[in-house]
């Protein structure tokens, strides 16, 4: 049967509207690129700041995750090293969140399927190693991904930003000037 100008068979129609929605769908619901960095950021320094913004430029959306470990003592609690997180970043793209559970379910609540992961040293490399072994096998859908840390960040930790601090040393240029203040506060002004 020959069809009429301007009219298109049942078929034709379905597969043109098909066609439409596969390519409105591949436009409109571009998947988003988390990554969850957890960390205690206890206080959080300028090396977390490096591997924050380096991550940025590979994923769409970061996910700061204050871990909660009632085991340790920690100098701030987790509400103020939240707020000193969210202080020390801005941008749409990046929340800051805390738990106190496995880190591979949090990260697939979110809808994330990345943790991002700083490395210092080869001592870091081995425990970050036996931590993304574990990860990975609790659920195979989740990667770790590490960046290695800015050189000028190399020797900065949060444990040694506290002890310099609670010495008296100056930690200015380590972290950033908020907390640096935060320190001041706790342990009296550094000497220069």
């Amino acid at each position: 049967m020959k069809e009429m100008p301007g009219r298109r068979s049942v078929f034709s129609l379905r597969m043109a509207a098909d066609y439409r929605w596969k390519s409105f769908m591949h436009r409109t619901v571009q998947m988003k690129k988390v990554a969850v960095y957890p960390g205690s950021f206890d206080p959080i320094t300028n090396g977390h700041i490096d591997i924050i913004t380096r991550g940025l430029r590979m994923f769409d959306e970061m996910i700061i995750l204050v871990a909660y470990n009632p085991n340790k003592s920690s100098l701030f609690t987790v509400e103020e090293r939240m707020e000193l997180v969210r202080t020390c970043l801005t941008g749409n793209n990046v929340r800051v969140d805390c738990s106190s559970g496995l880190l591979v379910d949090y990260v697939r609540s979110k809808g994330a399927n990345v943790i991002l992961r700083g490395l210092r040293a080869v001592s870091d490399f081995e425990y970050e190693f036996q931590m993304a072994l574990i990860n990975r096998r609790l659920n195979r859908d989740v990667e770790t991904v590490f960046l290695m840390t800015g050189y000028q960040w190399f020797y900065t930790s949060s444990n040694l930003i506290k002890e310099a601090a609670s010495l008296g040393g100056s930690v200015k240029g380590l972290v950033p000037d908020l907390v640096n203040e935060r320190l001041q506060q706790l342990f009296g002004k550094a000497k220069e």
